[in-house]
């Protein structure tokens, strides 16, 4: 079984990666730690809690940033996820999880010195939480077992950003915080727009979710509502797989083809949160690229088998 720390901003996609995690038998949720990004932070830490006393997760909850670095951010995409985070679905009052008394940073920094080398931390938001624990304790390089991201764009499969020509939404959120994160001495395992643009949930997908899928199930399908009407302005039938692809590499990442080498982010300018990788191969004069390690990027998925293993994952729970 995987320890993982959920780093998440739910969220439509997060809150059915956070499920799908809680519901296959491999993964252990150790701690979900909220950072600003699809809602505001209260907001988002409120989805979090809702979510773990609603389901039983029994992992502790703690409330991240709610602003990037040195970057402004921008309103929340309610157009994307609606104005609460979750579809605009009302939430019931049940009781939700108690927020850790620590900030997001610091129960990922005591967690992993807890348990060294065996936590797997997935981000599947702005990696403003990971950038402030590299800072207060950059040991923790060393204790982490690795990251999964789910973020970026780097054009292999056509289109690049989601935001800008160039940028990923987690990605161009905090550009400085994610340029740490990847230059850190840590395997960093990115699943970026280039494979979750790839692999969609049909509307057969969540029918079968709504059907067999337990109150879990019908919880993803109903808060995917809103966020199937927005993938439909684009002529996506259903929803990108875009968080839940994250934990996907998590289970089984034969999965997915990697592509090796260092990556940066442009933190400024008109390219403000492009992810860059070097192809290390090729010869270049010496420069901000040297001495980087070298980070995984996802350029390849078998897309039917991860939408096949997370709807047969939370159907088997159910």
């Amino acid at each position: 079984m995987t320890p993982i720390i959920f780093d998440t901003d739910p969220g439509v996609d997060d809150t059915a990666a956070l499920l799908f995690a809680h519901a296959h038998p491999a993964i252990e949720i150790a701690a979900i730690t909220t950072v600003f990004g699809n809602a505001d932070i209260e907001t988002v830490t409120r989805n979090a809690a809702h979510i773990a006393g609603r389901f039983g997760i029994g992992a502790p909850v703690a409330r991240g940033a709610g602003v990037a670095l040195r970057r402004e951010s921008g309103p929340p995409p309610a157009h994307v996820h609606g104005d609460n985070g979750l579809g605009n679905v009302a939430l019931p009052a049940t009781p939700l999880a108690p927020i850790d008394p620590r900030p997001a940073h610091r129960l990922i920094i005591d967690l992993v010195r807890e348990r060294p080398g065996e936590i797997e931390i997935v981000a599947v938001g702005r990696m403003t939480n990971l950038a402030l624990a590299l800072a207060e304790a950059p040991e923790i390089v060393d204790l982490v077992a690795g990251i999964t991201i789910m973020g970026g764009a780097f054009g292999v499969d056509g289109p690049n950003g989601n935001v800008t020509p160039v940028a990923e939404a987690n990605i161009i959120g905090d550009p400085h915080a994610a340029d740490i994160v990847f230059t850190a001495p840590w395997r960093v395992r990115m699943i970026g727009l280039d494979v979750t643009r790839r692999t969609i949930i049909t509307p057969e997908g969540f029918a079968r979710l709504r059907a067999e899928g337990g109150a879990a199930g019908a919880f993803i399908a109903d808060v995917s509502e809103h966020y199937m009407g927005f993938h439909a302005r684009f002529g996506v039938t259903g929803c990108y797989v875009h968080d839940s692809s994250a934990i996907a590499a998590v289970i089984a990442p034969e999965l997915f083809t990697f592509r090796e080498g260092p990556v940066r982010v442009v933190a400024e300018g008109i390219a403000e949160g492009q992810t860059i990788q070097r192809d290390p191969a090729v010869f270049y004069p010496p420069g901000a690229w040297d001495g980087m390690p070298s980070q995984q990027v996802a350029v390849e998925v078998k897309a039917d088998a991860v939408v096949a293993l997370m709807l047969d994952t939370l159907c088997a729970a159910a």
